[in-house]
């Protein structure tokens, strides 16, 4: 048989379900791809040679645009960070690190404030609105605002991601009503959620738009944050961008020289102060990096 394009759209126990010419195709990988240490990831656009009975084998791996190593996906065209102004409340400082990650790998990203029949979510869509990042709000209880965010992904591969018990799964549910993914109710003493994703895999939700669903921040390509030289840090924050040529030395930090143009835009409002708290938080974190730690 010819081989075939497809997009693997779940990976599990060893095995590969790729979408191919409207069908699922359970395939294993060649044995190449461990002689390479080259490994296929969910949302890899790949070819198969199917093997009757919608088996196959996965033959080849083409360019990625980007890769994150947890979870294990790549090819995304945008992050959607859901937070929550409820239980649990969306600390901004996880907020912004995912959106420094998202940054560096040239991954769009888009805030989604959920629980909005619980809690007003203009606390945390203020700052990110005034920051300069797309922001929608939504009710995955009452189905406010989801026709909204799935405008905004239409066309899209995107990997939703967020603090447990923020309702990443019930919003998946709602954009994709074929597919329920089981929920659970928030612990209240832990603001968690008690049935969380194992796994990461695509939905397809109509108008070439694929969702993905991860297993949350805590385990959200870490590596990657950890690797961000400090003295780079500065580019992740569009928001920091106007003013950073106006600072009188050319190598500032932005945390305690004069005359900076970041701390000038701070104390004036022009940058929102959680953000540059997030940005100190992360600068103090990349000051304990070794260069040769640095990947």
């Amino acid at each position: 048989m010819e081989q075939m394009k497809g997009i693997i759209i779940k990976a599990l126990s060893g095995f590969y379900y790729v979408s191919a010419d409207n069908q699922i195709f359970e395939c294993r990988a060649r044995g190449k791809f461990r002689k390479t240490g080259e490994s296929p990831l969910v949302g890899d656009w790949v070819t198969i040679l199917p093997e009757g009975a919608q088996k196959g084998t996965v033959e080849g791996i083409l360019p990625r645009k980007n890769s994150f190593l947890r979870p294990s996906v790549a090819n995304l065209d945008a992050l959607v960070i859901l937070a929550s102004c409820s239980i649990p409340v969306t600390e901004p400082f996880l907020i912004d690190r995912m959106l420094a990650i998202a940054i560096r790998q040239g991954v769009e990203a888009l805030i989604c404030v959920n629980k909005t029949d619980l809690s007003a979510p203009e606390p945390l869509a203020d700052i990110y609105r005034a920051s300069g990042f797309a922001v929608v709000c939504t009710s995955a209880e009452t189905g406010a605002g989801i026709e909204n965010l799935h405008a905004l992904i239409r066309g899209k591969t995107v990997a939703f991601t967020g603090n447990s018990g923020v309702g990443k799964s019930a919003i998946l549910s709602r954009l994709c009503p074929s597919r329920p993914i089981e929920t659970g109710e928030v612990s209240q003493k832990l603001g968690r959620g008690r049935h969380t994703t194992r796994h990461v895999e695509l939905y397809p939700i109509g108008d070439d738009t694929y969702v993905a669903d991860t297993p949350g921040f805590s385990s959200f390509d870490l590596e990657q944050m950890d690797a961000i030289p400090k003295e780079e840090l500065q580019i992740l924050f569009p928001d920091f961008r106007p003013y950073l040529g106006q600072c009188r030395f050319p190598d500032c930090s932005h945390r305690k020289e004069p005359d900076c143009g970041v701390l000038a835009a701070v104390a004036r409002g022009d940058i929102c102060l959680s953000r540059y708290k997030s940005y100190l938080r992360l600068y103090e974190a990349a000051m304990q990096i070794k260069p040769w730690e640095q990947k």
